[in-house]
């Protein structure tokens, strides 16, 4: 897990190198590598070594001939697997999944790809082709951002390293119009910034002779198709209960201390049950959830009684109203993009303590909603992505006519013959994973720890997804299929308990305790260049009211606080 940088052309120099790798040292702060090639390829690497912690592992790494240099960020679950299957064709010199990864790409070339069970972003230089080839993991678990500027292609983890390299970021109005006007957080290639792509689920690239190509090496609809879903009901459970024992086996591969984020819920409670049954990684596993002090919120109740049935250590993490503007401000430079509110910096507070206590690694519940269709909208006519939210979560009329007029409201594809699969597919690579995976690798990685999910083992959202509906949702209960599972794991008010927002008190923070950070964001806007987005007499009146109690969400007001907190961070 760690940080990569990456020029080819003329722009390829040391020095700008080391500033990028400067501004994502938080990434990894273990070891910072770079190679200048030919004087027109520079890569770099930020190091948070979590296998083999040995200077052998080092990166930018080089294959045995040469020809070689790798730069990854991530982690290759199966390595020890894969790296029995290279043995017979190249001489390993570390334990590392990095060099697994270098040597199934020298041995498979990008077939390689389809044998990778892990999260990963990496790019590798072939000297002799002169080619840089670079490929992102199916779910976007790890970011991969890139640049075309003067002749010359920049990659990197996070956004804020390209304006290291001199590169302009330019708000690219269209991402920022569809996100104040529908919520949305752009398109799978898409940042909020101008020339800023991303490198898209599942895709490779190769940069040759200054010519960028984009192909798709994951088909997730087309994997969708393989998988017979005739299986009776005990078959599913047998054999997705066996891939999960698998996937959670697998991510306990660590040369670091390992722990858990623990919520109250019935995934992250059957994660860690399955855990403590395994019985040797059980032993000291810290657990740690995040609290405010509001009992209308906080899962304290539900994560105790599970604690009771594994006895973890548990650590509390508890995140007060007045820590939310330093915290706050903290996260968007590293974030540099709108990130999901007060919930996401409580995570980022308990990462905080974690790397405190030198877990390096934790495990998180993300995924399940999206293969067995656990969330409300699944069965019901709204339209919204934001659990819990029944009423518009933008406030459209404050912004400017012009300004709206840029925007797209969302579309997505819908792939699948029912309506159920369709949502699913939308969840699992257009709103909800890309985003929450986004926010929860800036707020890890800021408080230099990995964070690993087993859920999206590929395996497992495969499987889950292709089979019929009413193995997903029975007599009204969603994750129907799951609960059965967990059955075996849990005590039964947690399997049976509904699926509950994880949530803050943000409605009344903002309209309290946090009246005065608003109003500096809102200041903020109303004498920047920006205002030219809203009608700032507008936006004040629905301030008012909502500091008067019209508080039936508060997205909108956190929309505003993200354009503020924008501007501060670019003026700095």
């Amino acid at each position: 897990m760690c940080g990569i940088v990456g020029i080819v052309g003329k722009n390829a120099t040391k020095i700008t190198l080391d500033k990028m790798l400067k501004v994502q040292h938080h990434r990894g702060p273990d070891f910072t590598g770079t190679k200048v090639l030919k004087n027109k390829i520079a890569l770099g690497h930020n190091r948070l070594s979590i296998i083999d912690l040995s200077s052998e592992a080092n990166q930018p790494m080089v294959d045995q001939t040469g020809r070689y240099e790798i730069v990854f960020n991530g982690e290759i679950y199966n390595y020890i697997e894969l790296k029995s299957e290279l043995s017979k064709d190249y001489n390993f010199k570390t334990h590392s999944d990095t060099e697994v990864l270098l040597a199934s790409y020298i041995v498979w070339g990008k077939e390689m790809l389809q044998k990778l069970n892990g999260m990963f972003a990496f790019a590798i230089y072939d000297s002799i082709k002169d080619e840089l080839f670079g490929a992102r993991d199916r779910f976007v678990v790890k970011p991969f951002y890139y640049v075309e500027y003067e002749d010359s292609f920049y990659f990197a983890s996070e956004i804020s390293t390209f304006k290291e390299a001199g590169i302009p970021l330019v708000p690219n109005e269209k991402v920022w119009s569809s996100y104040l006007s529908y919520a949305s957080y752009g398109l799978p290639s898409e940042s909020f910034w101008d020339g800023v792509c991303q490198l898209e689920a599942g895709h490779c690239l190769s940069y040759q002779n200054g010519t960028l190509r984009l192909d798709r090496w994951y088909d997730f609809v087309s994997r969708i198709e393989l998988i017979d879903n005739a299986y009776s009901l005990q078959e599913v459970q047998d054999i997705y209960e066996k891939l999960l024992i698998d996937s959670v086996k697998l991510r306990f591969r660590a040369d670091v201390n390992v722990g858990f984020n623990l919520s109250g819920g019935l995934d992250s409670s059957t994660l860690l049950a399955m855990v403590h049954q395994l019985t040797s990684y059980k032993d000291n596993i810290k657990a740690y959830t995040f609290y405010t002090g509001d009992e209308r919120y906080d899962e304290i109740y539900w994560v105790e009684q599970m604690i009771k049935q594994t006895q973890n250590p548990l650590k509390k993490v508890k995140l007060e109203a007045n820590d939310i503007p330093s915290l706050a401000r903290e996260l968007t430079k590293v974030q540099y993009e709108p990130y999901g509110g007060i919930p996401t910096i409580a995570y980022y507070n308990l990462f905080r303590q974690a790397r405190k206590d030198n877990t390096l690694v934790l495990l998180d519940g993300q995924g399940m909603d999206e293969q067995w269709a656990g969330y409300d909208y699944y069965t019901t006519s709204s339209t919204s992505v934001i659990q819990g939210v029944k009423t518009s979560p933008t406030r459209i009329e404050v912004l400017n006519k012009s300004f709206v007029e840029l925007a797209s409201k969302p579309s997505y594809p819908q792939p699948f013959d029912n309506k159920i699969q369709n949502l699913q597919y939308r969840d699992l690579f257009y709103t909800k994973i890309p985003r929450a995976l986004r926010f929860n690798d800036r707020v890890s990685m800021a408080s230099s720890v990995e964070l690993r999910e087993p859920f999206l083992d590929y395996r497992l959202v495969e499987f889950a997804f292709a089979q019929p509906q009413e193995y997903k949702i029975k007599n009204g209960q969603k994750k129907w299929m799951l609960r059965q599972i967990a059955q075996k794991y849990l005590q039964n008010d947690i399997v049976t308990a509904p699926k509950r927002p994880l949530q803050t008190p943000q409605r009344e923070w903002l309209g309290n305790e946090l009246v005065s950070f608003v109003e500096e964001q809102i200041e903020h806007i109303a004498y920047s260049p920006y205002r030219k987005w809203f009608d700032i007499d507008m936006m004040r009146q629905q301030w008012q009211e909502y500091k008067d109690g019209q508080q039936d969400n508060a997205f909108y007001i956190w929309q505003w606080v993200s354009v503020g907190l924008m501007i501060e961070s670019k003026e700095e």
